[in-house]
This record gives C-alpha cells, structure tokens and sequence, in this order.
C-alpha cells in the first residue's frame, strides 16, 4: 500500500510529500496566502476541489484564496448558502431568491416579506449567530432520488426542477446543518470563512455587499445603478410569467417540445424592444434634432446585430440610418498608446483619434461630404473610402464601440444631437433560487463559440484573455453604463440550449496541463444543466446568428 504520495506545491513552488489520504484542508494549515486571508478551495491538476478533498496520487496543488477570481466565487456562494439558512431559520415559509448582481453586489427577495431595516437586522444578526459558529459545509454525493427526497423535505421546488430535468443517477449536495443546497462550483469548509458582508434594505429586497477581491478587509463600492436594476427586474418579471424563471423549468419546456415556441417568444419580444428604442430615436429626431445614436456595450453583447436590427427599425419610420464604427477611427499603430506592460492599449479611448472624430460629426451635421476612415488591423493604418459620406434631414448615425457611452468621445457635441444605449447580455434566467447565472459567464459563452467558428480562436486562448477582456470593460464600459438613455438587455431566454452542443466540443479540447483547464471544467458542469434545443427555428435576423452563424446580416 502507498504511504506517501508527492505534490507539487504550486503556491510555494515545492515539492513534497504527504500521507496517502491527506486532505487539501491539511495541507493548507501548513501555509499562508499572500493576502492573509484564509485558503478557500485548491486546484488539483488545474481541477478546482473543496479543501475536505483527499491527496490519493501524485499532483499539482494550487491553493486559492478570496483574491482569486474563482476564490471570490467560492465565498460569494458559501455566504449565499449561510444567508439562506438564516433566512429560512427565521422566515421558514418564505421563498428566498438571489435574483441579479446590481451595484458591485447582489439583490435578494423573501417572498411575501417586504423588506424594513428592522428585519434586515434581524437576518444579519442570525447570519453572524451561524458564521459565529463556525458551522461545517459537507459536500454529499448521491443518488439522484435521495437528493429529491431531501428538497422535497425542505419543499425546494427551484431544486427539484433542475434535477428532475438531468438525466444523471447521482447528484451532488452541500449541506450546512438543516440546510441543503445545490451549486455546481466549490464552497469554503464552514461558515467561519465568511469575514465580511452586509445586507442593506433595497427597494423592496435586500442589498448583499461583499467583499473586494483586490481588498477583500473592504466592501465593493456601492455604484448607483438603477437603470440596470430597473432591467433586470423586468427581465425577470417577464420569464416568471413565461414559466422559465430557472433551468429547470426551461428544461422541462424543451422536454415537452415546447422549444420552438420560447425561440419565436424571446425572439418576439427582442424585436418589440427594438421597436420601442427605434421610437424613442425617432421622437427624439423630431423634437429636438437628435443626428447619432451612440451603441456601447461589453465584449459579445451583440452590439453589431443589435445596430443592424435597429437600423430595419429606424426605416420603417421614415428615417436612413447610417452606421460607423468607432473602430476605424482607431490612431496609426504606431501613435497607439501603451499600457503598464508596454503593449499596444487598444482599450484605452485615448486610442482612438476623438478630434477627428468630432470634427467629422460637426460637419456631418452642417450637411457636408465627408471622407471616413476605415481602419485596417492587419497594417495597423488608417485608410480612406472613396465616396464620401452625406447626411439629408432624414439620416441618422448609428456609432458602435465600447466608448460611446464615455463623455470624452463626444464632448464636442451637443447633447441634444445624442441619443445613448447600452446593450448587455443580462442573463434572465437562474439556476435555482440560490444559484444564478453570471451575465460574463453566458457573454464567456457566446465569445467562445464565435471566436472559434469565424477567428478559428481556440476555447484555451479564449478564457485565457477573458481576464484581460473584463479588466477593460470594468475601467472603460461599467462606469459609464448608467449615462444610457435606453438599455437593451440581449439575452436570449433559449440561447444556453443552443449553445451547448456547439461549446461543450471546444472546451473539452483544453488541455488539463493548461492552469485555464480548471474553467474549461467549471463551465462544463455549468452547461451539463441544460437540455439541448436544435437552432434550426432561429431566424437569420436573430442576434443569436451573429455568435452560432447562419445570419442574414453581413459582418
């Protein structure tokens, strides 16, 4: 029998050796993280594991903390699971939900309750009772029908349908002392893990403040967001009604056969979106002159259908749309600004030639022909179209790119002559009433699929720029997100369904030697929640087209 078993140590850079059956929990008493906080869960062989999982073979450990981007996660969840007991504890006949993130945290509703300072209070202080205790988190593995029995013990509905719909034997279950709960990525050992939260008294729910990653001793500040949060709402009001407010009632829609309808629906009220927005413009135009439309969103919003799309709409009432993008008014490569590593920033606004910008808009606007740029990436250089551009009384600019929302752009236009949207992919659907789906992680998805059909990108070189990718749009997008006149949520209610088949061949290519083989993993198990759905009743026009292929519009 094998007594010892050696581990590569990757947070120290050691190799040693351990008892055959030694528990990562162990091994992490022995070591300290560079921010001082607690080690939350462990990569084994770029594999996330809980910190009660056992050394059985020779293996690389990395050991994760709060400031790890899935470290944060990992607290995020355990906090959700302790939150729910107290409120379970002291509301036993409400249903507690974690709707959407909003405002750097996350919001929350007990139905039937509505939410006062007094029973805020009193959920924190049955929260710190539980963390006080220091309660254990156990992770079960069981059979499918056990599981049931437990959720239909606690009358967990939301987690019945999710199970019910997988056609797995056995299924996995936390559970912190009467509470059980399910979730497809790692939880801290205990309730002591949990350092710092908050709740605060939010419209009618609850605020959660949690920690920083990059200062996890202090809260994420609080950004006002109520055009966001007024969406998600919406959103979520909107898929309550339909009946697939979560994966499992989804999956059982497209059991019954029902998935075409959701296809023609979601598709249906994107397209009465539109049409509002392309209302509004024209109001706008006609009341006071409105010339641009200025469209920005983070990475794989669908900002480009999204343009296309509106600018259908904006003809049937009589106006000419015509787009620009923000991308040929890049600088000549070598007068690009570089960042702290002394790369090209092409992020940055300060990339973009914004007075010539301008001064094309101005004269646009006074009615002049006007020669536009075209940017070609492969010379890194500007180069000219030959026939110039012109605008009538009729026409408007549709402006796409990241920076459309950021002042700086078009500080030299009036605001009148501006009308702003912000498009994002705010996924209205949840998991379970605890467990809901990351708006990046569905956006992750779409960029993936895209990016390798038409860029021939791989999955691996994908997640390993994603960190890069979301570090730009929380510095050059987020801030100014709330300067929207409009926000258009392009989420698709049916798109994961139809994405799996194509996604799930992408990531199992990545390699388990690669340290982003551990995401690969993580969002294999994500999309192993949802039953397939055939896109062949997508119409071409559908945003979806512009990530899957199959588009009438032209790229």
């Amino acid at each position: 029998m094998i007594d010892k078993v050696k581990i590569v140590c990757e947070n120290i850079g050691t190799t040693m050796e351990v008892e055959w059956g030694t528990t990562l929990g162990t091994i992490a008493q022995g070591l300290r993280s560079n921010s001082g906080h607690p080690f939350l869960a462990a990569y084994v062989n770029n594999s996330i594991r809980e910190l009660d999982a056992r050394i059985i073979e020779p293996s690389s450990v990395r050991f994760i903390d709060i400031t790890h981007f899935e470290g944060s996660r990992v607290y995020q969840r355990t906090l959700f699971l302790a939150l729910h007991k107290a409120v379970r504890d002291l509301y036993p006949e409400g249903r507690f939900r974690i709707t959407h993130s909003v405002s750097r945290g996350f919001y929350c509703e007990i139905e039937g309750v509505t939410s006062t300072p007094e029973i805020v209070a009193a959920i924190k202080s049955r929260l710190d009772e539980i963390i006080a205790a220091d309660l254990p988190i156990v992770r079960h593995k069981l059979l499918k029908d056990e599981v049931l029995d437990i959720y239909r013990r606690l009358g967990f509905q939301d987690k019945i349908d999710i199970i019910s719909s997988r056609p797995h034997l056995y299924v996995t279950v936390y559970t912190l002392d009467d509470m059980a709960g399910y979730f497809y990525g790692a939880l801290a050992p205990s309730t002591g893990y949990l350092h710092l939260y908050d709740l605060r008294v939010y419209y009618g729910g609850i605020y959660i403040a949690v920690p920083s990653r990059t200062a996890p001793d202090s809260f994420e500040p609080m950004v006002p967001q109520d055009k966001m949060f007024d969406v998600f709402q919406e959103y979520r009001g909107w898929v309550d009604v339909m009946g697939v407010a979560n994966i499992g009632q989804l999956n059982r829609k497209i059991a019954e056969g029902d998935g075409g309808d959701l296809i023609k629906i979601a598709e249906a009220f994107h397209e009465k979106k539109l049409a509002a927005i392309a209302d509004r413009i024209a109001e706008a135009h006609k009341a006071q002159g409105t010339r641009v439309v200025l469209v920005s969103g983070p990475s794989s919003s669908g900002k480009t259908t999204f343009s296309k799309r509106l600018g259908i709409q904006l003809r049937i009432l009589g106006l000419q749309p015509t787009m620009i993008s923000l991308d040929d008014y890049f600088l000549d490569r070598e007068d690009t600004p570089r960042d702290e590593n002394g790369d090209y920033d092409f992020e940055t606004i300060d990339a973009l030639d914004i007075a010539t910008f301008n001064d094309h808009l101005r004269r646009l606007f006074r009615g002049e022909k006007v020669d536009i740029p075209r940017y070609d990436f492969i010379t890194g250089r500007r180069q000219w179209h030959d026939t110039p551009l012109q605008l009538n009384s009729r026409s408007i600019l549709i402006v796409e790119g990241i920076h459309g929302l950021n002042p700086k752009l078009t500080a030299e236009i009036e605001e009148h002559l501006k009308f702003k949207v912000y498009i994002s992919c705010l996924t209205s659907i949840s998991m379970d009433d605890l467990s809901r789906i990351h708006t990046t992680d569905n956006r992750l998805i779409r960029r993936m699929v895209r990016d390798n059909a038409y860029r021939g990108t791989s999955a691996e070189a994908t997640l390993k720029r994603w960190q890069s990718v979301r570090r730009g749009e929380e510095k050059y997008i987020f801030p100014y997100q709330e300067n929207a006149d409009v926000m258009f949520n392009s989420s698709l209610l049916y798109e994961l369904p139809v994405l799996k088949s194509k996604l799930m061949p992408l990531l199992m290519s990545v390699p388990d030697t690669e340290e982003v083989y551990g995401e690969a993993v993580r969002l294999m198990r994500f999309i192993d929640n949802f039953l397939l759905l055939d896109d062949k009743e997508i119409p071409p026009t559908s945003l979806l087209r512009e990530f899957i292929g199959g588009s009438s519009f032209t790229y």
